[in-house]
Parts: structure tokens; sequence; C-alpha cells
């Protein structure tokens, strides 16, 4: 099979044929048909910031833990290894591997796997599992939020802000996106009840006060924020501004410890640790598939022009998400 490969940080992706993967003991072989490009693979294309490249679950010291990057699958069934009851050969599926998205096929265990929305293309539903997920666990998980609340959130024109926005209405709260000036009107055609331009003005200071905000982009100190957050509201890290030491995780860590001291929540959402990604993906199926919840996407790139792809996601002036025809 064909598979974009990286074997040392900062090399290029290459296009190489490799063997086919099997299947093992509860695994699930698929055959991809769309994926999507996003933070989490340039971070581990690159190996930064080099904080993470020690702590757990980061891209390694010396060279990154896996070779074909893609945390989103979307596919059919190839063939099932031993073990395997929900799911056979034909069926349309959808996962979050963290890995192995970037090439033809791919081997997931049966418990991270759902079958695909209905009324999602293929190249849809690969734009949903990472991006949404992590909205998904700011939002309800994280955030706890609540009928009738008032969200923040910054950085909603991306790709896990687009999800956020729309989370955030269907769980009833009333929403403030925080955006750039030629994103305005799709980030308020999805939803948001208010936009804001942050290049005409500092939603820090605008006297408004809000239940939960999510803090995707980073752009404002988190003493910023908590002037715009009730007593008790809840502040949720997701992202920062890039950089190749310390940043995002430098951002993200400061304000975690500066909020001990808080009398609002800080907390992060962390997809990459989550265990419950098919309950989450079950759970956001049915979003979309009622019509709450329904993918951005920026552009599509054809399978072979994947660099090219990784390149624009990195560039950050994507509006939604960058999907791959596989």
């Amino acid at each position: 099979m064909k598979a974009f490969v990286s074997r040392s940080y900062g090399s290029p992706l290459q296009l190489t044929d490799i063997d086919r993967p099997v299947p093992g003991d509860g695994e699930v072989l698929i055959r991809v048909r769309a994926t999507s490009v996003q933070p989490y693979d340039w971070h581990f294309l690159r190996g930064e910031p080099y904080v993470a490249r020690l702590m757990a679950g980061g891209p390694g010291l010396r060279k990154p833990p896996f070779a074909i990057l893609g945390a989103d699958v979307a596919g059919e069934v190839e063939a099932v290894g031993k073990g395997v009851t929900e799911f056979a050969p034909g069926d349309e599926v959808y996962a979050m591997p963290k890995q192995g998205g970037f090439a033809e096929y791919v081997c997931v265990p049966e418990s991270e796997l759902a079958p695909k929305p209905e009324n999602l293309s293929f190249e849809e539903a690969a734009a949903v599992p990472m991006a949404a997920n992590t909205a998904l666990i700011a939002l309800r998980d994280s955030a706890r939020v609540l009928p009738g609340q008032k969200v923040l959130v910054n950085g909603a024109s991306g790709g896990v802000g687009t999800f956020a926005v729309q989370l955030a209405k269907a769980f009833g709260a009333r929403v403030t996106g925080v955006c750039g000036t030629r994103n305005v009107d799709m980030v308020r055609s999805i939803g948001a009840d208010e936009v804001i331009d942050y290049t005409k003005e500092d939603f820090t200071r605008n006297g408004q006060r809000y239940d939960v905000l999510v803090d995707i982009a980073g752009s404002r100190p988190a003493s910023a924020c908590r002037r715009v957050m009730t007593r008790k509201g809840a502040l949720v890290l997701v992202g920062g501004p890039a950089g190749r030491w310390v940043q995002p995780a430098g951002h993200v860590f400061a304000t975690l410890a500066a909020g001990t001291f808080a009398s609002q929540r800080t907390v992060m959402a962390d997809v990459v640790r989550c265990t419950e990604n098919r309950r989450n993906l079950t759970t956001l199926t049915e979003l979309i598939e009622s019509g709450e919840v329904h993918p951005v996407i920026d552009r599509s790139y054809p399978f072979e022009e994947i660099p090219a792809a990784v390149r624009y996601q990195e560039a950050g002036h994507a509006a939604g998400k960058v999907v791959i025809a596989v």
C-alpha cells in the first residue's frame, strides 16, 4: 500500500510503498477513504515544541514515535481480526486512531471504531473525530456547560472552534465566537449568537461576562480572560500560540498553575489521553444526524498532496477543517 512516512523530525513526508497491515485480535482493517490534517500532525512532524519531547505521550525525544501520521480516519471495513463481532467488511466507519491515517489502509481496535454518520460523505466524516471530540470534551466534560449559560469561544473559526460553537448551541448555551474579519459571517452562520472580530475589538475589555471561556487561540493572557468571566466560571484550555521551544505547552501549563489562585475553574481539554473515543463519536454521530452539528471544511486535497495540505494547515489560516480524499 502507499503511505506518507516520516522517519525523523523535520524530514519531509515521503510517499512510500509499504506492506499492508494485518488486523490482530480485536482489530479492524480499514480501507481509508478520507483523513484530515490538524496541528497534532505537524507538531509530531516537527517534534515541536521541544519541551513536549520530554512529556509522556509527546512526540518522543529523538524521533517520532510512529512513522505514519494522521489522527482522523473515515473509510470502509476491509477485514476483521479474531474476536471482532460488531463490524464486518463493507461497513462504513470512522475513528480517531492518533496515527496511521496518511495511508491507504490502517488497523484500528474495534473499541475505537464507530459507524460513520449516514448523512456525511467520507471527507466530511474525516473532519470530525479529533476536532469534534476535543470540542465535546471541552464543553461537556471540562466546562460542564448548562442550558442558558453564556459561552465564549476564542478561536471560533478553526477546526475545534467551529465544532465548539455548534456544540455549545446544541447544549442550550448562548454563544459568542471570536475570530478574524474574513470568518465573521461563517461563524455567525454556524450558530453563534454574537461574533467578535478580534482585529477590531478586544473581547477581554468589552464589559461582558461569560460562564465558560473556551480558549483555543491562546491569544490573551489568563488574567485578561478571567476579567470577563463570572466568579464561578470555567476557563477551558485547548491550545495556544505555536512555538519551537515551549509554546503552546508553556501557555497551557502557566495558565493552569495560575488558576489555582483564582475563584474560576481552569481546566484543560485533553483529547489525546481520552479513553472514551468510541462513546464520544457515537454522541457526535447522534448530533450530526439530527442536524445540530455539521463539519465546516475549508479545503480538500487529494492523497498525493498531503504535504501541501500540512503546509497550508500549519500556516494557520484554515477556516474549519482541511481534509484529504484518499
